[in-house]
């Protein structure tokens, strides 16, 4: 259970409440999240609202999103974002142990060179963004367009900003807490 309690939708204005549902029928098993987002309404409208815009327009392959995703997540150790991700990078064609063992990217049996490079730079602006180097972002100049390069790296930086969020209010997956329980 969060530190805050979770807010239904019918409790926010109309804007929010829309995107609010919008967001839970239809960008994945996020409900626990936004759900604590919804006590600051303009973070669910704005916020949520950006994701799935972003998704809509789908300038960067859903597999490299979610590669990036999981590979910041699983560095800074955010069991709930790793846990919501993996499955839809599994869905984008890694096995659960490719998933698993995304870090070790340079001789990954299931990646490509993009991959790799997706890898790479998600460590890069995650660990040490002031020290992305020229010949990083020239490889990824080669390979994506400007506009792609921009969202990537939006997504890298939002993606650690969920992950704070997310630990620092203890946000957990209530239906595998739901699961768990005895009967």
């Amino acid at each position: 259970m969060a530190r805050v309690r979770d807010i239904g939708s019918a409790e926010l204005p109309q804007e929010a409440r829309a995107v609010y549902e919008r967001f839970v029928a239809g960008y994945g098993p996020f409900r626990d999240q936004v759900a604590v987002f919804a006590h600051c309404p303009p973070a669910v409208t704005h916020l949520m609202g950006l994701l799935l815009e972003l998704r809509a327009a789908g300038k960067v392959k859903r597999r490299y999103l979610e590669l990036a995703i999981v590979v910041v997540s699983k560095l800074n150790e955010c069991h709930y974002c790793v846990a919501h991700h993996k499955p839809m990078l599994m869905v984008e064609g890694l096995s659960e142990a490719g998933v698993d063992t995304a870090l070790d990217f340079a001789a990954h049996s299931e990646f490509d060179e993009d991959d790799r490079l997706i890898v790479e730079y998600a460590i890069a602006v995650t660990n040490h963004p002031q020290r992305v180097t020229e010949a990083l972002f020239e490889r990824l100049r080669r390979r994506f367009s400007e506009a792609q390069i921009v969202e990537l790296t939006l997504r890298i930086a939002l993606c650690g900003f969920f992950n704070r969020f997310n630990d620092a209010l203890q946000i957990e997956d209530a239906t595998a807490h739901a699961e768990a329980a005895p009967a």
